[in-house]
């Protein structure tokens, strides 16, 4: 029998990833990042599909989007323990099959009160696979000492784009929505279960004991915000109540108060998601050159200032340009807040993540209410108003982020 001390000395070499494991990860992370891209893409540019499949109001349709909120956010209490205990690479891969799937049912309901738990169902599955994905991500930049995060977000917001041009060309040729899902969403969860093998097998800083997966010191368990990690929480909530309202409603907004069809009001999505994507792909670089705040700043008015213009000149070029460069302005938030999380002392990299995702998410809880309720009483372009106040907000809380070490 091996001595204690060997075999604890033997698992922390285990936990050193070689350069090719490293570069394996890294890809097989991008993947995964760009099938729940796709996923949200084809989910955002579907939105008018469910509201017209279940004739919803603006009123029942912001209930179906609060229900899969309540599921992200439900989700985000046992989120980190869950990566902790069945590692990331696991925790990715059983939760994207179950988003998937969950995905490809959205249309196929008998009705309101059975779609509404099915939404749960996707929120909890979504959330589950961003924390495992976004954990990953963390320790990847840690054990690789390079900046990768702002990377792999780019390749969510590729897939966002990608998901949302391929649901345009595919409403253009007449295809059906709910075989358009089915398609995406089988060839997605197979292609990320798939792509999940290639991830860590674990992650450094795991305590005895630890499952394989557990990654960082501290509690594997929720932790709630508190000091920093509620700062951070709070300015993910102001950038994911700007970038949820985009993904849910900046298609509708096209159809219904600009007069697109919904084949070419799909690209205002595939604009702001590829802008995004585009500036998330110089988002290292710009980290190396610039401090993270002033990217924040910056990021935050030039969405706000972007989204002003598209409601006041309701014109269908203006919203197409003005929706890249808020998604450029909002491409920051995830990768430099979310990596900010797991640089709080005495929790994991999960836990961290959950924890400020937790906040966040809870963008997703206020936001469909509150634009429904004010398109309810006033029009969706008045409720979009939203878009340019969270941005605002993003900008003057940047202050407080946490720089980094150096």
């Amino acid at each position: 029998m091996a001595r204690p001390e060997l075999a604890k000395h033997a698992g922390a070499a285990r936990l050193s990833p070689t350069a090719a494991e490293l570069a394996r990860a890294r890809w097989a992370t991008r993947a995964l990042f760009l099938s729940l891209g796709a996923l949200c893409g084809s989910w955002g540019a579907h939105v008018p599909s469910v509201r017209s499949h279940y004739a919803l109001g603006e009123g029942l349709l912001s209930l179906v989007l609060l229900a899969g909120a309540v599921g992200a956010v439900s989700s985000l209490f046992f989120a980190g323990r869950v990566v902790g205990r069945w590692g990331a690479r696991r925790a990715a891969a059983a939760a994207a099959v179950l988003l998937c799937l969950s995905l490809g049912l959205v249309l196929e309901y008998p009705g309101l009160w059975a779609l509404l738990p099915g939404m749960v169902v996707f929120g909890a599955s979504m959330s589950l696979f961003d924390v495992a994905i976004n954990t990953e991500g963390s320790e990847l930049e840690s054990a690789g000492g390079r900046a990768v995060m702002s990377n792999l977000h780019g390749m969510f917001s590729v897939g966002g784009m990608v998901g949302a041009a391929l649901v345009s060309a595919l409403l253009t040729q007449g295809v059906a929505p709910r075989h358009q899902l089915w398609v995406v969403c089988a060839v997605l969860a197979l292609a990320s279960a798939w792509a999940a093998r290639g991830m860590l097998a674990a992650h450094a800083g795991a305590g005895d004991g630890a499952h394989e997966g557990s990654d960082s010191t501290g509690p594997a368990h929720f932790a709630w915000p508190r000091g920093l990690l509620l700062v951070i929480g709070l300015l993910i909530f102001a950038g994911m109540t700007a970038e949820g309202v985009m993904y849910d409603w900046c298609v509708l907004y096209l159809k219904q108060d600009v007069g697109l069809s919904q084949a070419d009001a799909a690209l205002g999505y595939a604009a702001f998601a590829g802008a995004m994507a585009l500036s998330r792909f110089a988002g290292d670089t710009l980290r190396e050159r610039f401090s993270e705040r002033a990217l924040l700043r910056c990021g935050g008015t030039l969405a706000a200032v972007a989204m002003a213009v598209v409601l006041l000149a309701a014109d269908a070029r203006v919203a197409l340009l003005g929706f890249a460069l808020v998604g450029a302005g909002l491409a920051p938030v995830a990768p430099i807040l979310f990596n900010a999380a797991t640089r709080v002392p005495g929790v994991s990299r999960a836990a961290a993540i959950a924890s400020v995702t937790s906040v966040g998410y809870s963008g997703f809880l206020v936001g469909p209410p509150l634009i429904g309720g004010i398109a309810s009483v006033s029009s969706l372009s008045a409720a979009l108003g939203v878009v340019v106040l969270s941005a605002g907000l993003l900008a003057v809380g940047a202050r407080w982020v946490p720089q980094r070490a150096g």
